[in-house]
């Protein structure tokens, strides 16, 4: 039997799969449930621990079952750990009752054997079907539990830690009683039972009281409902074992698309190997080296040889997602079959002009899972290339929300295009992949990963803002008693902090938040009640962010070791900040990373690499590869100024005429297109002053807060063959220095003027006194890599191609100085030391070659 005909699932995956019905409700239970799941461990056990000697806690259990379904041979395994099994006990009494569906009554449904009946529960998703609701006793305040009289009879008990009102849960969740059933079967079949018992245990986390739904099956009623079950699934199981059949024998026979460039079959090799030795692998990818396709590639050789069974390609852009997307459309015109879907935010797949995902607020979210399993099957069977317009045209079809089919999708598909925070973010990481701590064959594919270590200290870092307790407290004072005392509370122990602050204070020891933590978790529940309480009042926002703020800051908390520290300051509008801040994000992106089989890192500017590893991983032993570059030395040329420095001391009017002498000589050695690079918007506004008028006429000007369409726009001056000189004056670090992909003669020059580092600030120097105390590399950790990765983006902007020819000019005379030369890339060597006086004569030389650049 193929590898493919065995399938292995956990119990809660098949029922939340198959037994999902109703609507998407944000306003309610989304938030009560992640805060229910942060804090149940504890009860959970508590409630177990006191159902005395006949209860055993935590039982795991498995079944195998084969499966006929469209000519395919299935063997399932399902498995999974039961809260608590109770043993028979003759001294319960027990209430024979029925219920009434569509006015019928059923008054014994355990030994309900029509599957005409069965098909109804299933087809209606009805939960008010058969079960038995125990009664209240006046004395406990909480159910009684009553089975059945006079009979043995086992208890399968699914424990629910939720922070809703008792009174308003009136049946069990569908999966929640599914997952139970699916136990009881696992049971009844193991120990030769004819007929056992469930019971659905609701905790309130607040007031510890319980509320019990109990039901009765028989063996055979099981045994239907749950073939009936895995049928259902092993439709999809049929889907992904032809699929996979098809595409494997694709990928067998797929060869690399292109003629090798120099270095690259290395390139591939590497990452192959990297990904069946389930390793991790940080590559220095010079631009030209053909990144996207070297790694793509192996990976998906990697999925046809069984090595692995997704792929992830994560990056920070639009633009590299969409060269992912057309990098797999290359593969499939080539004959392989590969199934992708490019994950888009939901704020901007949205039918709303804003999210709002209830059925009161959005006709999608009501009856969404009724519907969505039929859309995901519909598009998976005939659509390959599963794009953001492919979504939305199936979710209109359907009727259901795009962004959460779109999640639902990336279950069927080979590989998943997305932000880096579908991985890492613990907001927004995909928990259908990544939640389970066990090993999965996933490859994760990180592009531009030099983004990665800012983006990863943010998402592992949290903030709160005094100002906005105070805010929210005006919005709810008059409609909530409760929410405002617990809000004022928070604010008087950051009143504390406050009074402790003269410009920054910082705490190294993270536990002196310890009891405003515990005052955001009382807040945290008081607010949940407000939710289930009230839907509509003025300033839902402001009360939603501060909800958001506080419980990822409790939750970063919760997470936070030695690689964190606390500071306080004041924001430049005032407003005072109390930030948990991670220094080094390694552990946390190690942990995600630990999931998977294999991860590989890459980019054209990760220098130096082992920085990148000790933030990023935390081995140094991880692999490590420098692509060569295919392009010939001889088509670029790196000049450095030794006469001109951006330094504050030196900024004036003499170092702007240099400048500017500078940048004139270089856009008038040759007719064609060049991009300048500046600090900042003001030492751009500088330099332009003094300017000469002819060297203005060519210039067009970045400007702040551009639109979209005035980025292309902007691109769009630097057309091929030109016949009038353009030269781009962008600010460095901006969003012309990196991910623009200007080819052949649409760009023949970058200037870059200045060192690029990050200008002085209070989070920037407590990263530099982390590291000085830690490594003594503060400076580099904190500006210098961080200045000079924007450097060499910048300068990969110019020769895209073999065929391209340019001049790189580097205006400040630091980079002649070793910590900068240290970090130059191995093709920058040689280059030229030049001043004002002879620029011109070196590009006189370059034009010279072969035709000129």
């Amino acid at each position: 039997m193929d590898n493919y005909n065995i399938i292995d699932i956990s119990v809660r995956d098949l029922v939340e799969f198959t037994a999902r019905a109703g609507n998407i409700d944000n306003r309610r239970s989304s938030f009560k449930e992640l805060d229910a799941m942060r804090r149940g461990t504890r009860m959970h056990a508590k409630i177990q621990k006191s159902m005395g000697d006949n209860y055993r806690a935590e039982v795991s259990l498995k079944h195998s079952s084969t499966i006929l379904r469209d000519g395919n041979e299935f063997v399932i395994t399902t498995s999974g750990r039961a809260d608590g099994i109770v043993k028979p006990d003759k001294s319960e009494s027990c209430d024979k009752s029925y219920v009434e569906i569509d006015g019928n009554n059923y008054s014994d449904l355990s030994k309900e054997e029509d599957i005409s009946f069965l098909q109804y529960l299933i087809d209606n998703n009805d939960t008010k079907g058969i079960f038995h609701i125990f009664e209240k006793t006046e004395e406990s305040r909480e159910e009684s539990v009553k089975i059945k009289e006079d009979k043995d009879i086992y208890i399968i008990d699914e424990i629910k830690c939720v922070l809703r009102d008792l009174d308003r849960i009136k049946h069990p969740v569908s999966f929640h009683r599914a997952q139970a059933m699916c136990y009881a079967w696992f049971y009844c079949e193991d120990n030769n039972l004819s007929e056992i018992a469930i019971r659905i245990t609701y905790c309130n986390l607040d007031t510890g009281i319980c509320k019990y739904f109990g039901e009765v099956f028989s063996y055979g009623y099981l045994e239907k409902w749950y073939n009936f079950l895995l049928m259902e699934y092993a439709k999809w199981a049929a889907f992904q074992l032809e699929w996979n059949k098809k595409r494997d024998i694709t990928i067998k026979n797929l060869d690399f698309p292109f003629e090798y460039r120099q270095g690259q079959r290395e390139f591939v090799k590497s990452v192959y190997l990297t990904i069946i030795r389930d390793k991790k692998i940080f590559i220095q990818a010079p631009t030209g080296a053909g990144k996207t396709i070297s790694t793509i590639f192996p990976a998906v050789k990697a999925i046809g040889e069984k090595q692995i069974e997704k792929i992830f390609y994560i990056t920070a852009k639009n633009i590299t997602r969409t060269a992912a997307e057309e990098t797999f459309r290359i593969l499939r015109k080539a004959k392989a079959l590969i199934k992708t879907v490019n994950i888009t935010a939901k704020e901007k797949i949205c039918i709303l002009e804003k999210p709002d995902c209830n059925p009161e607020a959005c006709e999608r979210a009501k009856g969404h899972f009724d519907r969505v399993n039929d859309a995901v099957y519909d598009l998976i069977n005939h659509e390959d290339d599963i794009t953001r317009e492919v979504i939305l045209l199936y979710a209109e079809r359907y009727k259901v929300c795009p962004f959460e089919m779109c999640l639902d999708v990336s279950l069927w598909v080979d590989a998943v295009i997305c932000d880096y925070n579908y991985v890492f973010d613990p907001r927004a990481y995909l928990r259908r992949f990544f939640e389970i701590q066990t090993k999965k064959k996933y490859a994760v594919l990180v592009d531009e990963a030099h983004n990665l270590v800012d983006r990863a200290c943010d998402m592992y870092s949290a903030s709160v803002v005094k100002e906005d307790f105070l805010k929210v407290k005006k919005i709810i004072e008059n409609v909530s008693k409760k929410s405002t005392k617990a809000i004022d509370n928070c604010n008087k122990e950051l009143l504390k902090f406050k009074r402790e602050c003269e410009g920054m204070n910082i705490y190294e020891d993270i536990y002196v938040v310890d009891k405003l933590v515990l005052l955001f978790d009382r807040l945290i529940n008081v607010l949940n009640d407000f939710f289930n309480e009230n839907d509509n009042y003025e300033g839902k926002d402001e009360v939603f962010n501060l909800y958001f703020d506080i419980r990822h800051f409790s939750d970063m908390f919760d997470n936070a070791s030695d690689d964190y520290l606390v500071y306080t300051h004041f924001r430049e509008n005032g407003d005072f900040e109390l930030r948990l801040n991670c220094m080094n994000p390694a552990r946390n992106i190690g942990m995600q990373l630990e999931k998977v089989k294999s991860s590989i890192l890459f980019s054209a500017t990760l220098l130096p690499i082992t920085y990148y590893k000790e933030q990023l991983s935390g081995n140094r032993t991880d692999y490590d590869f420098y692509a060569d570059t295919p392009f010939e030395k001889h088509k670029r040329m790196i000049l450095v100024a030794d006469n001109i420095s951006t330094r504050y001391t030196r900024r004036g009017e003499k170092e702007y005429r240099k400048i500017a002498e500078y940048i004139r000589i270089f856009v008038n050695s040759k007719c064609g297109n060049y991009l300048i690079f500046f600090p900042s918007y003001r030492f751009l506004e500088n330099v332009y002053e003094y300017m000469d008028e002819d060297t203005k006429e060519y210039v067009i000007i970045q400007k702040q807060g551009m639109s979209e369409e005035d980025k292309e726009i902007f691109l769009s001056e630097f057309v091929a063959n030109p016949s009038v000189t353009k030269a781009g004056m962008c600010v460095l670090g901006g969003v012309f220095s990196e991910g623009i992909d200007l080819k052949n003669d649409r760009l023949i020059g970058v200037c870059i003027v200045g060192t690029g580092l990050p200008m002085v600030c209070d989070e920037r120097e407590i990263y530099r006194n982390y590291y000085d105390n830690y490594n003594n590399n503060g400076f580099s950790y904190a500006y210098l890599y961080n200045g000079m990765n924007k450097v060499l983006q910048a300068a990969g902007r110019v020769i895209r191609t073999v065929d391209d020819m340019g001049v790189i000019l580097l205006l400040d005379e630091r980079f002649l100085t070793a910590q900068y030369k240290n970090l130059f890339p191995r093709e920058w060597f040689p280059y030229y030391v030049i001043n004002e006086n002879i620029l011109n004569e070196k590009l006189e030389e370059f034009l010279n070659i072969e035709g000129g650049y």
